[in-house]
């Protein structure tokens, strides 16, 4: 019987070797990768029955990632492991298309848990992080009021590049635009989130979990 694959999408390099150890004796780990954008292009391919995936990792965050890979990989499960406990972001990630999320101090033991009970189409949480917090966020048709959610994908992805230090060029190369768009998708952050300088789009980059830390 073959085992189910796991793609692992993490830009911590030690945090990623130990994965290994914990998960190698019951799952095949198929690849893995450092960033967003990497992890993209990796799960088309690759076709994993589990993405195991950071929340805040360079180019493309978590969140934003899991949007896209809904699209490009439906039968793949999501299993988010982060060390960010805030509500606002265990609410993003399953809206966004999570299947699961644990955090990054639970034990290995549960994070095998996790993995086999979003293999068998549940839902899981991490007992750490109370599950009343999320009722009324997953079940509201209304959509967040934070600044972030009037955001587009497409600005969002400019937002957390402009954090990361690129130059509109080098954001032009990355998402396959012209400067000139960048510059128009920038000047609307701007505008929309009510922030002058770009130290000031870090900093709510960061703030909201954009970028990493």
């Amino acid at each position: 019987m073959n085992k189910p694959s796991i793609l692992l999408a993490d830009d911590h390099t030690l945090f990623v070797e130990a994965l290994h150890n914990v998960l190698e004796p019951e799952f095949t780990l198929v690849g893995e990768v450092g960033d967003g954008r990497a992890l993209l292009e990796a799960a088309p391919r690759l076709l994993p029955d589990v993405i195991l995936l950071d929340l805040s990792m360079p180019l493309l965050n978590g969140i934003d990632a899991a949007y896209q890979l809904r699209r490009l990989v439906p039968d793949s499960k999501l299993l988010f492991l982060s060390m960010h406990g805030d509500a606002t972001y265990v609410t993003e990630a399953f809206r966004a298309g999570a299947a699961g999320y644990v955090l990054k101090r639970s034990t290995a033991t549960e994070l095998l848990q996790a993995i086999r009970a979003v293999l068998r189409g549940q839902l899981y949480l991490s007992p750490m992080l109370a599950k009343d917090m999320l009722d009324p966020l997953l079940h509201s048709k209304r959509s967040l009021t934070a600044p972030q959610k009037q955001l587009t994908i497409r600005q969002r992805e400019v937002l957390q590049l402009v954090a990361e230090g690129r130059s509109l060029k080098e954001i032009a190369t990355i998402l396959c635009v012209s400067v000139k768009t960048v510059e128009f998708h920038k000047t609307r952050i701007v505008k929309q989130l009510g922030l002058s300088t770009t130290a000031d789009l870090t900093k709510y980059a960061v703030t909201h979990g954009l970028v990493p830390v």
